[in-house]
């Protein structure tokens, strides 16, 4: 507590920073500005803290620079400053990271969330002079984005350090994946925000300020919930609305049914009544099998139950019979506009 009584305020990034799938159309070749509206009034009317747009959960590395720009064009304008906006914006080359940076922030971006420059990147000193240039290129608080398993670099807790002194670069997301990690980091300092869903109330309970979460494109009034028991000492209910929510979590980060992150979470969405469009393709639909355990773990949920109606059932010949028609029809051509 401060010495006049009151809670420290949280950082501008807290609570749930929802890390927004991209909507598309059927045909998963599209942006669909409609749903993607229909979709940021649905989370802050659920009352998440924050969006971060097109970042892994948002299938950036499918998206063209386009794409990019016009998505958060309409999430910004829609979000309207009711709550912060992350815009995730990684390139290879520093001077790339400056300008999709700055195009962000011109367009209203409260932050950016970038990653290490990937794909025959440089090592560590490099990547300390892409952090240090694009920190003092721009006028936004800066994300490291530390997801070494897609990345290929690890954000150690040593080079955290020498990044969290520079101005500017006031948060991580780390998505390791790792509990000791994140208390690590947490010991050193600054914001670190969760980004590995089954670790959600342990890394609050360790110090972090909140999370950037895809989980919540399916659960943001359990995901909201969960972050108003903890931070009010409601440990008991939290971990009782955990238990709700957890098989869900663990399905999205691993399962024994080939579904990819993006495709389960977007299944999910689907399933509870949102409707996101499929993943952009080589990312295939989900298999019968994987959506009904997707069924089953979304069953305990509280308040975004699974719609069952939403569900279809095919034997499996009929299956393989949709995917090769889905696979035809997506993936093959793109409309320009």
């Amino acid at each position: 507590m401060t010495t006049n009584g009151r809670l420290p305020e949280p950082p501008l990034l807290h609570g749930v920073c929802a890390a927004m799938s991209t909507p598309f159309d059927d045909s998963g070749e599209s942006l669909d500005e409609g749903r993607l509206r229909d979709h940021v009034e649905g989370l802050v009317d659920a009352g998440v803290h924050g969006l971060v747009l097109a970042a892994g959960t948002g299938e950036f590395a499918f998206l063209s620079a386009d794409e990019k720009r016009r998505i958060f064009e309409v999430g910004i304008e829609q979000v309207a400053g009711r709550i912060p906006v992350v815009c995730q914006t990684s390139a290879i080359t520093t001077v790339d990271a400056i300008e999709n940076s700055r195009a962000a922030i011109d367009l209203g971006a409260s932050a950016v969330m970038v990653l290490p420059p990937y794909f025959e990147g440089p090592f560590e000193r490099g990547v300390r002079h892409h952090y240090e240039k694009l920190a003092a290129a721009i006028d936004a608080p800066i994300v490291l984005y530390n997801i070494p398993a897609q990345s290929g670099f690890d954000i150690t807790p040593d080079l955290y350090r020498k990044l969290i002194a520079v101005e500017g670069i006031d948060y991580i997301k780390d998505s390791t994946g790792d509990l000791i990690r994140i208390q690590q980091l947490l010991g050193i300092g600054g914001n670190v925000l969760a980004g590995a869903d089954p670790l959600a109330p342990w890394a609050l309970l360790a110090g972090c300020p909140g999370w950037i979460w895809g989980a919540a494109n399916v659960m943001p009034h359990e995901c909201v919930q969960l972050y108003e028991l903890i931070t009010a000492d409601r440990h008991s209910e939290a971990l009782d609305l955990w238990a709700r929510m957890l098989p869900a979590n663990l399905f999205f980060w691993d399962n024994g049914v080939e579904a990819e992150y993006n495709s389960a979470v977007k299944t999910a969405a689907h399933m509870v009544g949102r409707v996101l469009g499929p993943c952009r393709r080589p990312v295939l639909p989900m298999t019968r099998q994987g959506r009904v355990a997707l069924q089953a773990a979304l069953s305990t949920l509280p308040v975004n139950r699974v719609d069952r109606e939403r569900l279809v059932y095919r034997e499996w010949d009929d299956e393989r019979d949709w995917l090769v028609r889905m696979t035809d029809r997506a993936g093959v051509g793109r409309s320009h506009r």
